[in-house]
């Protein structure tokens, strides 16, 4: 939102939710804006400072991360802050890293700051684009700022691709994982592939695994609209598609999560849709998203789960100051000693 009122426009449909656009203008008035490279001093996001630019993950391919903020390199007292574990936000399907610069806020909550500046105040933070995302510009394109992939992608491919742009880089870890939409299930496959990696867990209205049982016959229709959301980029090589059923059995296949401190946040709203998008299969969608969000909250014990009331889908968007709370409040209870 902008300081004269401007909203931002619908852009994507991602798990069948408005994936809110932001023109040139509303990023500046939140105060997110291109990224500045000034302070990138090489190939690495070590240490404290801002770093924005390509990193080099080998077989000719790179992808664009930005960090900023202090900390990183073990927990340590209060578990955030200078030694506190570095916060790695994931966006959802068909998201670029722009969801977590922005907000578009009702009164009382806040304007500023988005997610990613406001966990930069005390923690180390980084984000990155995956390819084939789609960038919140004017107007909307898919990201240039990293290798394009084309062609179906498993979650092991992504998770792959988040453990070497992070190695790459030389971020210091442990690692608090942030995933939304589907981002929660590649956070959530890499602490099962990484454990000794991962402080923490933040799912922001999180995919969870039992979706698919829960729309039974309804499913391959969903999926469909989950690969095909009714963007003007559907039909480009390089739109980033994903195999959902084999990333639900991955996720059933790998390991058991880390014990670590886990917070879910979760809509109230009902999803934001595109025209014509299949009445029974939104109800279903609706009826089903408590169940998945609870699912997630019994995943480790003592997981507190944040309703943003008045939020839809977009959680970091509508609702930035409870989404970093919760991150913080994470990164306290992590008492993982450093790696």
């Amino acid at each position: 939102m902008t300081s004269s009122g401007t909203k931002p426009r619908a852009l994507a449909y991602a798990l069948v939710a408005t994936a809110v656009a932001v023109i040139a203008t509303a990023l500046a008035g939140c105060g997110a804006g291109p990224p500045r490279q000034h302070g990138v001093t090489g190939p690495t996001a070590s240490g404290a400072g801002d770093f924005a630019g390509p990193v080099d993950i080998g077989g000719g391919r790179k992808i664009y991360l930005r960090c900023r903020g202090s900390g990183g390199g073990g927990a340590g007292p209060g578990g955030a802050g200078p030694g506190g574990p570095t916060v790695i936000l994931e966006s959802g399907l068909h998201d670029s890293s722009d969801t977590w610069s922005i907000t578009d806020v009702t009164p009382p909550v806040p304007k500023a700051p988005a997610v990613f500046p406001g966990v930069a105040a005390f923690a180390r933070v980084c984000v990155y684009d995956r390819p084939g995302t789609l960038r919140y510009t004017e107007p909307p394109a898919l990201t240039t700022r990293s290798t394009p992939v084309t062609g179906t992608r498993s979650l092991s491919a992504m998770t792959s691709d988040l453990d070497k742009v992070l190695t790459a880089a030389r971020v210091p870890g442990p690692y608090l994982l942030v995933g939304h939409s589907f981002g929660a299930m590649i956070t959530r496959n890499f602490a099962q592939e990484h454990p000794g990696k991962v402080a923490g867990l933040v799912f922001v209205d999180g995919f969870g695994t039992d979706l698919k049982e829960l729309f039974v016959k309804d499913w391959p229709a969903y999926l469909r609209l989950l690969n095909n959301p009714g963007t003007a980029f559907d039909s480009a090589p390089g739109f980033e598609k994903v195999d959902i059923d084999d990333a639900i059995r991955a996720i059933g296949a790998a390991g058991p999560l880390p014990k670590v401190p886990l917070a879910v946040l979760s809509k109230t709203e009902p999803f934001a849709t595109a025209p014509g998008a299949p009445k029974e299969l939104l109800a279903r969608l609706e009826a089903a998203w408590p169940q998945v969000q609870r699912s997630l909250v019994e995943l480790e014990p003592q997981t507190p789960q944040f309703l943003a009331t008045g939020s839809d889908h977009y959680v970091q968007v509508h609702d930035p100051d409870l989404t970093i709370s919760a991150i913080r409040l994470v990164a306290g209870r992590s008492v993982r000693p450093p790696r």
